[in-house]
């Protein structure tokens, strides 16, 4: 079994207790599934989530969710803790519709700092007090907000000019400023997608990175509002992290949609899933490892291509389980599409054979990489990220395991076959980049272990028995205002889905939390007083996949 953590009782406390830790700073109280929630009033939000993280415990903010009511605006705040994820709590924060405005969480959690003004750039929520309250995914000329009621979509949009003019004119000159304005990006290459980095140097040192998002933007949010429980929504989890991560991205649509219909799933798919799903994982690592060498040192020809040759044979695995590459769609509410193609010992065998030369190929891939003099001087030191300021950022996935964070959901949340196989959590002190990429080979070495048994129960499973899909009704209707938020442990972190219902068969607000929209908002904070090839290292040791990042 994976080793569980103890959690003192003194920090287990139900909805009466918190409500009366919170006192008259609740104004409403709210059930969602996944949490009991509490309603603030829109002046007191930082005096109740300091509460909440201070004598609560709840130390992690997974995400913010707006949303827009015909008498109301909301924000939900998603509050977790890093020492045990299965307590949760919801902090609902209503707001009128003719002044949409509330109290910044973020003094009191800096990853509300980019969660809130997707809010409102999406939205339209005014959030006081916040730092740098602008559009985060639309031109700062945008009209309107995209997800507000009100929005008239057929409105022309005029971006000025002046929006982008040239940042190196005149009147930024200063004779007396050792101050320099970089552009890095949004073009691909050491940027890992449609990223731009407004960096400011002072001399060769980063003074300031702003990540500028939004060049991607993939409206999957809205896409999923428009499509079924039961059959249009889960081809979309495929292309958030289009990369190598599908069936880990529909598993969180999977996970979240069948709590919020009340599903069940048989033993034998959980166990297809899981398998299938530590592939994902394995293909995910070795991308990211390959990325992150060319980044360093620009070796193409020997550790990029030996990471996309093996990455390569877990993608023909996959192929033949899923009749897909990449967008597997593979997945359905309740379980799975089918089950092991035939012959089953033939697909057995295959994984077998790459999972006999697994250990070999990573002692090769340690005497390439990480015992590399000039890997180790350009990774070891360098995008230092302390645990404390990880927590505040919301940094889940191997980039909080390499600050030491021992968080992972497959074991602290468990779902799927997880809780019944022998695995660790791995964990890295160093906190930079060299223990990113230490932390995700090592994952590599524990996905293996998964999968392989998996397959020894798969083998042996009675073919009577071998149930892929449980009976799940034709049409999905869950009741009215029923809230969820469920989260699995993609390739990158934590990956979450919020869901409200309207009593129909599509979700009436669907919110997607993005591991790579929260690791990579901690940038700034891993570079600044840093070099710009330190820059990019840091950049490369976060694995994001911009997709995902503006989803």
């Amino acid at each position: 079994m994976s080793s569980q953590r103890e959690v003192p009782a003194a920090q287990e406390l139900d909805g009466d207790q918190l409500a009366a830790l919170l006192g008259d700073h609740v104004i409403g109280r709210e059930e969602h599934l996944n949490a009991p929630g509490f309603v603030v009033r829109p002046d007191e939000v930082q005096d109740a989530l300091t509460i909440l993280r201070d004598e609560a415990g709840f130390d992690h903010l997974s995400m913010v969710t707006a949303q827009d009511y015909e008498d109301r605006y909301e924000s939900v705040y998603h509050l977790k803790k890093y020492a045990d994820p299965t307590q949760e709590v919801s902090v609902v924060v209503p707001t009128p519709t003719d002044a949409p405005a509330s109290q910044t969480a973020e003094p009191v959690y800096r990853s509300a700092d980019w969660h809130e003004r997707e809010a409102y750039d999406l939205v339209g929520i005014d959030y006081d007090g916040h730092p740098d309250l602008r559009r985060i995914l639309l031109p700062e000329t945008w009209q309107g907000h995209p997800l507000a009621q009100n929005y008239d979509q057929d409105r022309p949009q005029i971006v000025s000019f002046e929006e982008h003019k040239n940042p190196i004119q005149d009147d930024h000159y200063d004779a007396d400023s050792d101050t320099m304005f970089l552009n890095i990006g949004p073009h691909h290459p050491a940027t890992h997608g449609v990223l731009h980095l407004k960096t400011t140097l002072d001399g060769e040192q980063v003074a300031d990175v702003d990540p500028d998002i939004g060049y991607l933007h993939r409206c999957e949010e809205q896409m999923a509002q428009n499509g079924t429980y039961r059959h249009q929504i889960m081809p979309y989890p495929d292309r958030w992290d289009y990369a190598s991560a599908g069936l880990l991205n529909e598993w969180a649509y999977a996970r979240v949609a069948e709590d919020l219909n009340d599903l069940d799933v048989p033993e034998y798919a959980q166990i297809i899933r899981t398998m299938g799903a530590e592939l994902c994982r394995i293909a995910s690592h070795m991308l990211a490892l390959g990325t992150f060498c060319l980044d360093i040192y620009g070796d193409f020809t020997a550790i990029f291509m030996y990471a996309m040759r093996d990455r390569e044979i877990v993608q023909n695995i996959l192929e033949d389980l899923t009749g897909q590459r990449m967008m597997f769609n593979y997945f359905r509410l309740g379980g799975v599409v089918w089950d092991i193609p035939e012959p089953r010992q033939d697909f057995f065998d295959k994984i077998r054979d790459f999972l006999d030369d697994l250990p070999p190929t990573l002692e090769e891939y340690h005497d390439l990489i990480t015992s590399n003099e000039l890997f180790q001087i350009r990774t070891i030191g360098t995008g230092v990220l302390e645990p404390e300021v990880a927590k505040q950022y919301g940094v889940t996935g191997p980039v909080a395991r390499a600050s030491g964070i021992d968080y992972d959901l497959r074991r602290d949340d468990p779902y799927g076959y997880y809780d019944q196989l022998d695995w660790d959590v791995v964990t890295e002190d160093g906190c930079d980049n060299y223990a990113r990429l230490l932390v995700r080979m090592r994952e590599v070495e524990e996905s293996a272990k998964i999968i392989d048994q998996c397959v020894d129960l798969l083998e042996d499973w009675p073919e009577d028995e071998r149930e892929i899909q449980s009976n799940v009704p034709r049409t999905l209707k869950p009741d009215a205002d029923t809230e969820t938020y469920r989260a699995v442990e993609g390739a990158k972190g934590e990956l979450g889905i919020y869901i409200r219902s309207d009593g129909t068969d599509k979700p009436g607000r669907f919110k997607i939390r993005s591991p790579c929209f929260c690791n990579l908002s901690a940038l700034g904070e891993m570079s600044n007083g840093e070099y710009i090839p330190d820059l990019v290292a840091t950049l490369g040791s976060l694995d994001v996949i911009l997709g995902e990042v503006d989803r």
